[in-house]
């Protein structure tokens, strides 16, 4: 009797548009709260979305957009407070 492996289950095109939309979602969310965190993520996931070639290409690229911008927003007020985080609330 051969023994074989389960079929592998190939990533279907519903986790790629979920992906996208996660992007996209962190990302933007990023821009308030842990953008030092959730920028990477969104990143992350949007360039997963694309390369796997998912149907919501121009929301995992504006996921990838505000991911990038996440880490820009923290750069620039980091360095204009001289520290290494920031709130929205101030202090």
């Amino acid at each position: 009797m051969r023994l074989t492996a389960p079929p592998s289950r190939r990533t279907g095109r519903r986790d790629t548009e979920g992906m996208a939309v996660a992007s996209f979602v962190l990302g933007l969310v990023g821009l308030l709260v842990l953008n030092v965190v959730l920028g990477p993520i969104a990143i992350v996931l949007a360039i997963i979305a694309l390369r796997r070639d998912t149907p919501r290409r121009f929301r995992a690229f504006l996921g990838l957009g505000l991911g990038v911008a996440d880490l820009v927003v923290l750069a620039v007020l980091a360095s204009a407070h001289g520290t290494a985080s920031w709130s929205v609330w101030g202090g």
